[in-house]
């Protein structure tokens, strides 16, 4: 497994004016596996994109190496970074502490169709009850609060035969581990709906190594 990283270069406008909605991302990402679109074998990576101090940068999870030149394609020169995700989630253990960062999907389906949860209420509810299916569970605090937060709210566009937005929401907080396979499942292959448009990865980091920086 890769987890991989480039800063998108926003500065430059005309380079970078083809990504106006999450489809064109996902074929940013999808070219970053050259060998699998020549084997006509298209796999499934996880992907989003961070703002980190005034800047964009699209990361990706996958279980092959994506190409440098590929990532460049609308990154900044010299910022593609690629590294081994495997013995990061080998290292993880039960009961360890994280800090994570998800941005996902919620949604929920009645009638044999899938619906998004509107309220900040309902999309915390919707995380709360996807915790133990992957692996984790929060740390209540001394109010009985759980120990995560909803950050940001939107509605990107998608082209897809007609435009549709999708229901985009970030958490972050403070999570413990429960189930390994669980919760490396998780972090490989994403949690909830639309994956293919930036939703469902999630990433963490041991409380230890975030208090000391």
């Amino acid at each position: 497994m890769y987890i991989s990283r480039v800063e998108i270069d926003d500065r430059n406008r005309r380079k970078i004016k083809d990504l106006s909605h999450l489809g064109a991302y996902h074929n940013w990402v999808e070219n970053c596996f050259p060998s699998e679109i020549a084997q006509h074998e298209r796999r499934r990576h996880l992907w989003r994109i961070d703002q980190l101090h005034g800047k964009r940068y699209l990361l990706i999870v996958s279980a092959d190496k994506p190409a440098a030149t590929g990532m460049l394609k609308y990154g900044v020169t010299g910022t593609a970074m690629i590294k081994d995700y495997q013995h990061f989630l080998e290292q993880i253990k039960v009961g360890e502490l994280m800090r994570f960062r998800l941005v996902a999907n919620p949604t929920y389906r009645t009638d044999g169709k899938v619906y998004p949860h509107i309220t900040v209420e309902q999309q915390e509810n919707w995380l709360r009850q996807k915790a133990a299916a992957n692996g984790f569970e929060f740390i209540t605090n001394a109010d009985g609060s759980d120990t995560f937060d909803l950050v940001s709210r939107d509605w990107p566009n998608l082209y897809h035969q007609r435009r549709v937005r999708i229901s985009r929401v970030t958490f972050e907080g403070t999570l413990r581990v429960t189930d390994l396979d669980k919760f490396r499942h998780a972090l490989t292959h994403g949690i909830g709906r639309e994956k293919a448009y930036g939703m469902g990865m999630l990433t963490v980091i041991p409380v230890r190594k975030y208090n000391n920086g």
